[in-house]
């Protein structure tokens, strides 16, 4: 995806939103897979990494999120979704699903 200013504020407030509910996933896992997804997904916005390594950050929080329940498999899928950002613009409304369901929990 093209790094234009759109782009970058919309992967910027995914990652801020996958990283409020991160910390549900990280107490229960030492994981770190979901927040370097986030920060990938900042590096991205900066220019520092391409939109493949981005995807594969995503690739590797969604894999993250399969080795928990509920809650903090919601919580890592955010994070994926937010690297995922960086591939397709629409990924963000993949946060905000995971967030939402946080939320209904």
């Amino acid at each position: 995806m093209k790094l234009t200013k759109k782009n970058i504020l919309i992967a910027l407030r995914a990652a801020k939103s996958a990283e409020e509910v991160l910390h549900i996933f990280e107490l229960r896992s030492k994981d770190k897979r979901p927040r370097e997804a986030i920060e990938a997904a900042r590096a991205w916005t900066r220019g520092e990494i391409t939109v493949g390594q981005a995807r594969k950050a995503a690739l590797a929080a969604h894999a993250a999120a399969r080795s928990v329940m509920d809650v903090a498999q919601y919580a890592a899928r955010a994070a994926g979704h937010a690297a995922a950002t960086a591939h397709v613009a629409t990924h963000a409304k993949g946060v905000k699903f995971y967030v939402d369901k946080i939320k209904a929990s």
